[in-house]
């Protein structure tokens, strides 16, 4: 389902799962502006037939964040210049930007639920690309950690909103503005994931929360996702009425014998 030589995307027919793995472990599965269009690409094309999509990586660290070669001023073939655009015009630049970010905003805007199993590094864009998932299940060798602000940046993936929704605005700026380190128990105990596990246990747990996900109804699956997503969004009006529409639908899809 993609020709990018570091993204896999595997299908369970029988189970409706997607898979999609990081596959650069060389090089920490580091990311590059190819390897966003590809995880956009994989997202746009999942179909109606899915029901739980996994996002996973191979090697000793789930993403060590954006290449640094594309930070060096000789940039990397087939990639756009990261240094030279500082020089660009700024909507130009801006419009660079949001075609990055479709690359982890589509897994927020789907309605399937979408599972994170972390191991190791996840910096940066690796932390934001987690933090896309609706659901978290971390190694004990985990270690998250958001290093823009030391490169003078700020995280710009579609990251912050989840992050202040996980932890609050405080937690948020702590751990941005230091890039300190968070590991997997802390990530628990502050809401970042779901469950922290023995690196040997990573992949039985995260498809034991895929199972249980796929027991509960995939109508009312599909529309709880957005349901609660849209309770930090708006009113407390505009939430009654997502609620009541919401449940209109599902009581249309049951008088039809739909699940």
């Amino acid at each position: 389902m993609t020709d990018h030589p570091h993204l896999r995307v595997t299908v369970d027919d029988s189970r409706q799962v997607l898979t999609v793995t990081l596959a650069n472990a060389e090089e920490r599965n580091a990311q590059t502006p190819s390897l966003w269009r590809a995880l956009a690409a994989a997202g746009e094309a999942v179909g109606d037939d899915i029901r739980v999509v996994v996002l996973r990586a191979e090697g000793a660290s789930f993403s060590a964040g954006l290449h640094r070669g594309m930070l060096s001023p000789a940039g990397m073939p087939g990639e756009p210049h990261l240094v030279a655009t500082a020089t660009s015009a700024p909507a130009d630049t801006a419009e660079m930007i949001a075609g990055f970010q479709r690359a982890f905003r589509v897994w927020q805007e789907m309605p399937q639920v979408v599972v994170a199993a972390v191991h190791g590094h996840a910096i940066g864009a690796g932390f934001q690309l987690a933090l896309a998932a609706d659901l978290r299940v971390l190694a004990d060798d985990a270690q998250l950690a958001m290093r823009e602000t030391s490169l003078g940046l700020v995280p710009d993936l579609a990251g912050t909103r989840p992050l202040v929704a996980c932890v609050g605005y405080a937690r948020a700026l702590e751990i941005c503005a230091t890039g300190r380190f968070v590991g997997a128990a802390e990530a628990t105990a502050i809401g970042l994931a779901t469950v922290a596990v023995p690196r040997a246990e990573l992949d039985a747990t995260t498809d034991d929360l895929v199972q249980a996900l796929l027991e509960a109804p995939a109508g009312a699956l599909r529309e709880l996702k957005p349901l609660l997503r849209s309770a930090t969004e708006g009113s407390a009006q505009d939430q009654l009425r997502h609620e009541r529409e919401a449940q209109v639908r599902r009581l249309g899809a049951l008088a039809q014998g739909q699940p």
